[in-house]
């Protein structure tokens, strides 16, 4: 009987630490589809802002939505670094609009990528293999 019941249980450990495995598995995938959303949506509302000063609001809450979700599955440095970009991109609506040379410049430089930290954030937390 001992047999039995050490076999079963050995079943039951492996069970569980199977649908452990898929619930991560599963919680990364729709972290990195979240992620890749909201990098896409963020880059182009970005390049919007830099060339207009008419609010882009459709942009701005698609990317407001995107951090609330994240809010339910993310960790607080990339909740934070998301917040950031929203921020960013909103006061460069209210900035004077941008030139060909000046974005050129930006890019030079580096200071177009405001997504840096947001993809920093999110690479610490898969790589931490964050469980949420």
């Amino acid at each position: 009987m001992r047999i039995t019941s050490s076999v079963s249980g050995w079943r039951r450990t492996r069970l569980r630490t199977q649908m452990k495995a898929e619930r991560s598995a599963s919680s990364k995938s729709k972290r990195q589809n979240l992620y890749k959303a909201f990098i896409d949506d963020a880059a182009k509302t970005y390049a919007d802002a830099l060339i207009h000063n008419k609010l882009e609001t459709t942009g701005l809450i698609d990317l407001h939505a995107l951090v609330s979700r994240m809010r339910i599955m993310s960790s607080q440095p990339v909740i934070e670094s998301a917040i950031k970009v929203v921020k960013v991109i909103t006061d460069t609506y209210n900035q004077p609009n941008k030139t060909l040379e000046e974005i050129e410049a930006m890019i030079s430089n580096g200071s177009v990528d405001i997504l840096l930290s947001f993809s920093e954030a999110c690479r610490e937390e898969f790589e931490q293999s964050l469980e949420i």
